[in-house]
């Protein structure tokens, strides 16, 4: 995400009214949020791993089928990793003052900050020996001196496995000679380090998405899931804050909207891997799984539940489904986003792929304010969502 300390200082400038007149209503559709949440971030750590394990094949044994199977994991990760979206904004673990978000989905990223680029192959952290490569000194310099210094996370990965996108038709093409010893005479290869480097932000990256996993996990008195099953009403509304945030101001805004004005090719979400179509459609269902109280599993099996709809179905039936409709047509409208994104964010006002992207804006933008009504609707009668 971009400016992660203005959005969360926006996120928690609330003020809120109690949701129901019966505390209890509300509990069954906290303590499956929870149970939700932590699926989603479990699928988020286990899939991880599976990249990691690719990755350190690839580091093992560079080559092109090793570096197209760790393309292929990383590609895999990101799809858990992205509804889990839906569970921030609201200064839980994932984004509170100590959360990882930032060292796990920061972006747009500077590549000269990390890697050689195109001109400078002297460029980054990897090529400056001087720097010692260990999960705290990169997790040190993550966003220093500037929100586009980027040294971890998903993004910085994604660079190393794809390198700089550079075409228009396609995603990066790094050489995978680049993390073997001795194949660019005469120019600093450094591959040592680059496969330090990645092996080390994987490594941070799992780190991360472990505490994630521990502050959910059930059966716990202290983690952060223990707080939040008690919080009953206030826990109903900060999972009102965090759908409507990312619909509005985060997805709808920072990552569509933003890159639809420039048709910067820097301004896209995934742009190594070209993955950033994906990535819509991935936080648009992360919204909608909280919404419905589902989640499809890694494993197929399906996590189902007392949702919100069910809470304003109970208080305003043609509400929860207009709602319900329109955020199924969110998800719609982003899965008709075409890859490359880089190629919809360009051309006149009527190019069929800014049309896309615009409605795609358009369907969130109208279900972040029916979020706002059914909010209203079980008694949260002020609510203050993330603007872009």
């Amino acid at each position: 995400m971009k400016k992660h300390l203005l959005i969360l200082a926006m996120a928690t400038t609330f003020i809120s009214q109690p949701v129901l007149s019966a505390e209890m209503e509300a509990t069954p559709v906290v303590k499956h949020y929870a149970s939700l949440v932590y699926a989603n971030y479990e699928d988020a750590l286990s899939t991880a791993k599976a990249m990691q394990s690719a990755i350190n094949a690839f580091l093992a044994s560079p080559n092109a089928a090793t570096q197209q199977a760790a393309q292929q994991a990383w590609r895999a990760a990101r799809e858990f990793y992205g509804t889990t979206e839906a569970f921030r904004f609201y200064a839980g673990p994932i984004d509170d003052d100590n959360g990882p978000e930032g060292r796990l989905n920061a972006w747009p990223m500077d590549e000269s900050f990390v890697d050689k680029v195109v001109g400078n192959d002297n460029a980054g952290l990897i090529n400056d020996r001087s720097f010692a490569i260990t999960k705290e000194s990169v997790a040190g310099q993550n966003e220093r001196d500037g929100e586009e210094n980027i040294a971890t996370g998903y993004h910085a990965i994604e660079f190393l496995l794809w390198g700089q996108d550079l075409s228009e038709t396609g995603p990066g093409k790094r050489d995978f000679n680049d993390f073997v010893d001795g194949k660019s005479p005469g120019l600093p290869n450094n591959a040592d380090r680059r496969r330090q480097y990645l092996s080390t932000v994987t490594e941070l990256l799992i780190d991360d998405l472990t505490t994630l996993v521990k502050a959910w996990r059930p059966g716990s008195k202290l983690n952060y899931r223990a707080r939040f099953e008690t919080e009953g009403n206030e826990a109903l509304r900060k999972m009102f804050v965090a759908m409507g945030s990312l619909s509005r101001g985060e997805l709808a805004g920072e990552r569509l909207e933003v890159a639809l004005n420039s048709q910067d090719q820097e301004d896209e979400h995934s742009c190594f891997s070209d993955n950033t179509h994906r990535d819509a459609v991935l936080n648009a269902t992360g919204i909608e799984n909280v919404w419905l109280g589902r989640f499809k599993r890694a494993d197929g099996s399906l996590l189902q539940g007392p949702s919100p709809r069910d809470l304003v179905a109970a208080k305003d039936a043609a509400l929860a489904s207009r709602t319900s409709v329109q955020i199924a047509n969110s998800v719609a409208k982003a899965s008709a986003i075409q890859a490359p994104f880089d190629r919809e964010i360009v051309g006149a006002k009527d190019a069929p792929g800014r049309q896309r992207i615009q409605a795609t804006v358009n369907s969130l933008v109208q279900q972040s304010k029916d979020l706002v009504a059914a909010a209203n609707a079980v008694g949260i009668t002020k609510l203050t969502l993330v603007q872009p």
